[in-house]
C-alpha cells in the first residue's frame, strides 16, 4: 500500500508532513535516480502553479535532482498538462508538477510524469516510496564534477500556446465569439486567455491576478458563480472555468447555466460517434459519472466503461483498451488523440469546435443527456478504515441499493486527496435519494466515530 501517494500524487498542507521541503528534496533525488538514462545527460522538467509555497518546493526539488547528477529544467507557473506536454516534447526523462490542483492555497502537492507524458502507475509510485524509505539514495550521490544544472526553459508559455492552438480545427476561427475565461488565479493565468484571443475570440478574463494566496479562492472550476454572472453581464456565448492547475474545466452556457464534465463528454461523444471517430465506440468514465450519461451513450449506440475515481485510472483504462475519449464529472477530460492527461483549455476548445461545426449554442448541445438527480454528501473521517469492516455501513448501503433497485446507484468511497468519505446516491426521485444519502452519511459518521474512539 502506498502511504505518500494518493490518487493524484502527494498532497497535504504546505510545510506539514508529508508536504515538507525534506520530502521534496528526497523526491527530487528519487526521481533523478529512478529515471536515469545512461545514453545522455538526464533532464527533469519541473513546473508549478501560483501558490506561495511552490517556491520552496521548486528549490528543494531542483536541489535533489541536481545532487543525483541530473539537470533540472524549470517551467515556472504552467498548467499540469503543459508540463506533461513539455516533458515528452523536450525528450526529458520525467516531469514534476508542484500543485494541489483545486485545493486552497494552504495545501500543495507533487505529481510526476514519465518521459512519455503519462502519470506514473501505482506500482512505480510504490517503488519511489520504497526507495525513499530504504535510505539507499545516500549511496548514489554523484561526485562534484557530475552535479546537475538548473535551467529555465525559454518561451514556455509560447510553446504550450502553440500546442493548444494546433488542437483546434485549422479551418475554424473564433471570430465573433465572446468568451469569459476564469483562470482561478492559477497556473493558466497568463496563457489561457491568449489561446482564445489568438484564435479570434473576444475574451473577458477573470482570475488572472494571482498573489500566492488567492488560487481557487471563490473562483474557477470549483466556484463558477462569477463566470455565470459575467456571461450574462457581457452577453458571452460561453464561459470557461479552469481550476488551479488547469487540468479540469467547467463550461457555462450562454444562459449562465453550468455544463459539467459529464455533459461535456456527452456532447463530444455524440459528435464522435456520428463521425465514427470515437475509438471502439466507447467512452471511459469513473464511478462518479451520472447514470444519465451512461444511458445517453448507450442510446446513441456507444458503450461506457467505468473506472475508480481519478483521471489517472481513466487514462490507464483508455490506454489498455485503445480508447480515445474519457474523463470525470468534475471536469477532467482526456482527449488521447491530442494529450496524455486532462487539459481544461484543450477541452474548452473542443466544445467550441462542436458549437461552430453544428451552428448550435452549448445549451442546445448539452441537452443530448438527461441527468439523473444525484446527491453527494462528504463526511469528515480521521482514518480510512476499509468499509467492509464497518458492518453497520455495509448493511445501510445494501438497504439503500435495495430501495432504489435498477433505477439508481449508491457509491460510498474515501477521498484520495482529503480526509473525507464521500456518499453518492442517484435515482429518479431527489427527495428519496437525499434522504438515503443523509442516512448513509449519518451511519458512516457514527461508525467512524466508534472506530476512532
Amino acid at each position: 500500500m502506498r502511504k505518500l501517494f494518493g490518487t493524484d500524487g502527494i498532497r497535504g498542507v504546505a510545510n506539514v508532513p508529508p508536504m515538507t521541503v525534506e520530502t521534496a528534496l528526497d523526491l527530487g533525488r528519487a526521481v533523478a535516480f529512478l529515471f536515469r538514462n545512461d545514453g545522455h545527460q538526464r533532464r527533469i522538467v519541473v513546473g508549478k502553479d501560483t501558490r506561495r509555497s511552490c517556491y520552496m518546493f521548486e528549490t528543494a526539488l531542483a536541489a535533489g535532482i541536481c545532487s543525483m547528477g541530473a539537470d533540472c529544467w524549470l517551467c515556472g507557473p504552467l498548467p499540469t498538462p503543459g508540463v506533461a506536454h513539455l516533458t515528452s516534447s523536450m525528450r526529458a526523462e520525467a516531469g514534476v508538477v508542484i500543485s494541489a490542483s483545486h485545493n486552497p492555497y494552504q495545501d500543495n502537492g507533487i505529481k510526476i510524469f514519465a518521459a512519455d507524458g503519462f502519470k506514473l502507475p501505482d506500482a512505480r509510485e510504490l517503488e519511489i516510496e520504497q526507495l525513499l524509505a530504504s535510505g539507499a539514495l545516500d549511496q548514489h550521490r554523484v561526485p562534484a564534477h557530475q552535479v546537475g544544472r538548473v535551467t529555465r526553459i525559454p518561451g514556455v508559455d509560447g510553446r504550450y500556446i502553440a500546442f493548444l492552438k494546433h488542437t483546434f480545427p485549422p479551418d475554424l476561427t473564433l471570430d465573433g465569439i465572446r468568451i469569459v475565461v476564469d483562470c482561478a488565479n492559477g497556473a493558466a493565468y497568463r496563457l489561457a486567455p491568449v489561446v482564445f484571443e489568438e484564435l479570434g475570440a473576444e475574451v473577458v478574463s477573470l482570475g488572472v491576478q494571482p498573489n500566492g494566496r488567492n488560487i481557487n479562492d471563490g473562483c474557477g472550476a470549483l466556484h463558477p458563480g462569477q463566470v455565470q454572472r459575467a456571461v450574462i453581464e457581457h452577453g458571452a456565448q460561453l464561459g470557461v472555468a479552469l481550476d488551479g492547475d488547469a487540468d479540469r474545466v467547467i463550461i457555462v452556457d450562454e444562459y449562465g447555466q453550468v455544463v459539467d464534465g459529464d455533459a461535456i463528454m456527452a456532447l463530444i461523444a455524440r459528435r464522435m460517434l456520428a463521425a465514427g471517430t470515437l475509438a471502439q465506440r466507447t467512452l471511459v468514465v469513473t464511478v462518479m459519472s451520472n447514470l444519465g450519461l451512461e444511458r445517453c451513450i448507450r442510446g446513441l449506440g456507444g458503450e461506457v466503461r467505468r473506472t475508480a475515481v481519478g483521471d489517472r485510472y481513466v487514462v490507464d483504462e483508455m490506454r489498455r483498451g485503445g480508447f480515445n475519449l474519457g474523463g470525470e464529472q468534475s471536469g477532467h477530460l482526456v482527449f488521447l488523440d491530442h494529450a496524455t492527461t486532462g487539459d481544461g483549455t484543450l477541452a474548452a476548445l473542443q466544445v467550441l469546435a462542436a458549437m461552430l461545426r453544428e451552428g448550435k449554442p452549448v445549451s442546445e448541445l448539452a441537452r443530448v443527456m438527461t441527468r439523473y438527480p444525484q446527491v453527494l454528501v462528504n463526511v469528515e473521517v480521521a482514518q480510512r478504515r476499509p468499509l467492509e469492516e464497518l458492518s453497520d455501513v455495509t448493511r445501510a448501503i445494501a438497504a439503500a441499493e435495495a430501495s432504489l433497485g435498477a433505477e439508481g446507484r449508491v457509491l460510498v468511497r474515501y477521498s484520495g486527496t482529503e480526509h473525507k468519505a464521500r456518499v453518492m446516491v442517484e435515482g429518479p426521485s431527489e427527495p428519496q435519494i437525499r434522504a438515503l444519502a443523509d442516512e448513509l452519511a449519518a451511519v458512516l459518521q457514527r461508525a467512524c466515530a466508534r472506530q476512532a474512539g
